[in-house]
């Protein structure tokens, strides 16, 4: 198992979060993003920078995913084709996307950009909580006790 993070959008208290796990647990982190990113020294960390442009970080993260992966983003396209390569998905609020809930996810996504585009302010998601980090934390040690055999 490897962790693939989508690192454009991710929140640092969750990379923080990601970076203890891989460590701890000595499994392979690579933090995808069109940025620089900064992290801790550690062989099991890494970071790629993609390109400037569209999906390009989504583009490279579904290249690399392979079965019983993690990937940690909360780009329901991204997740939806990362499932598809047999990858486990988890959000940044600690919510899994698997197979039973994906299309309920991506219908709502597409609901919410329709409306948008009629010029309704939809907002976006609250700021991650104390209870938003927990959860993540949470179903990390859970996914990473079931999946990781190492």
């Amino acid at each position: 198992m490897h962790i693939l993070v989508d690192a454009d959008a991710c929140p640092g208290t969750v990379r923080d979060i990601v970076c203890r796990a891989g460590i701890k647990r000595g499994i392979s982190v690579l933090f995808v993003a069109n940025q620089p990113i900064s992290l801790p020294a550690s062989p099991w960390l890494s970071a790629y920078q993609v390109p400037q442009g569209f999906d390009e970080a989504d583009d490279e993260i579904v290249q690399r995913a392979v079965p019983n992966d993690l990937v940690i983003t909360a780009d329901i396209p991204l997740a939806a084709e990362a499932l598809e390569k047999g990858a486990h998905v988890l959000t940044p609020r600690g919510e899994r996307y698997t197979e039973a809930n994906i299309k309920q996810r991506l219908q709502m996504r597409d609901f919410m950009e329709t409306l948008r585009a009629t010029g309704e302010r939809t907002g976006g998601p609250p700021p991650l909580s104390q209870v938003d980090r927990k959860a993540f934390a949470d179903q990390l040690d859970r996914l990473l006790t079931r999946y990781h055999s190492g």
